[in-house]
């Protein structure tokens, strides 16, 4: 580079800059500037950061309210997001408090029920009428399973059982067993012992709900268990009319029912499938209800994987065989 600068005297200097436009001098003045924009990449990283993890929590908290995670929001951040937080927990607290009282009420009515209905099914005892005896124990045999069904429903949100493991084999082999002692069309066809980490108490009460779902509605149940590769399945069909496509997801609700009547002969209050969709969701796993090609419907449980030992198949004609009595025992201790 060169130049001709003017002095103040009016003379003339000039100069020659050579190798001023070197690489080097490129790559320092590019390394700076990478430097400088690493460094305000990573604090706005780290702002960013700092901003989004109460927003995360919120989210996170937001997906679990009502499922009885109740875990209150560290209220820290900007002022706005602290506001927030402190709302969600004031929420948090107040539908916590709804759901109890809720709970306890209705557990204390239902509860409460029990004793006139044994004074009224021991009075009915004493009369002379054959017929009006039958037609008393029939309502009170009515009343006593509805409230046996609430109590069950309401005793789920805060059940205290622990999960331990299990053959699932052996539940549904038992349920099985008793049901065909009683005359009814139940038959087990699949592995013959299959472990699995779950409350054992929930899913006999979830395994027995879709039993009795399937003999009342379809005739006859067909209970199925298999390992595949995303967990594993348990399936009850039956050969009933099925459902409308529009009340697959309905009838999970509690107390909802397709037929408007309400008599114990077609199915009750209407808290079995809802009873079965809150258990199996609490398990980690998913239910859900389809029509089969060739009739009925058909009620399938798909639970999270867990070890497996000695799988096999049984013949699954009649009755269960092998596992079933044998797990009877080990169920009911």
């Amino acid at each position: 580079m060169r130049g001709i600068v003017r002095l103040a005297d009016g003379s003339r200097l000039g100069f020659v800059a050579p190798d001023i436009l070197q690489p080097h001098h490129m790559t320092r003045g590019l390394a700076s500037a990478a430097i400088l924009a690493g460094a305000v990449l990573l604090a706005a990283a780290m702002l960013v950061h700092t901003l989004s993890m109460p927003l995360r929590a919120l989210a996170e908290l937001a997906d679990g309210v009502g499922s009885g995670r109740w875990v209150p929001v560290e209220e820290k951040g900007p002022r706005e997001v602290r506001h927030l937080a402190r709302a969600i927990n004031a929420m948090q607290d107040r539908i916590r408090r709804l759901i109890a009282d809720r709970t306890e009420a209705l557990a204390a009515v239902s509860h409460d029920l029990r004793t006139p209905l044994a004074r009224l099914r021991l009075r009915a005892g004493f009369l002379n009428d054959p017929e009006a005896q039958a037609a008393i124990e029939s309502d009170v045999a009515e009343m006593e399973a509805m409230v046996g069904g609430v109590l069950a429903y309401l005793s789920g949100e805060t059940d205290p059982e622990t999960v331990r493991s299990v053959d699932l084999v052996s539940i549904l082999t038992t349920l099985a067993d008793d049901a065909a002692d009683q005359g009814r069309d139940v038959a087990y066809e699949g592995v013959t012992h299959c472990l699995a980490k779950v409350r054992p108490l929930a899913m006999k009460r979830v395994f027995g709900n879709l039993i009795d779902n399937a003999v009342n509605y379809g005739g006859r149940a067909r209970v199925g268990l298999s390992v595949v590769p995303d967990g594993l399945r348990i399936r009850v069909d039956d050969d009933g009319p099925g459902l409308p496509d529009a009340e697959l997801t309905r009838v999970l609700t509690p107390f909802y029912r397709v037929e408007g009547s309400r008599s114990r002969s077609t199915g009750g209050l209407g808290l079995g499938l809802a009873i079965v969709n809150r258990e199996v969701t609490r398990e980690g796993g998913r239910f859900t209800l389809a029509n089969r090609p060739e009739g009925g419907l058909r009620a399938e449980i798909l639970l999270p994987r867990a070890p497996v030992q000695g799988p096999g198949k049984s013949p699954g004609s009649g009755k269960a065989q092998g596992v079933g009595r044998a797990g009877r025992s080990a169920i009911d201790r």
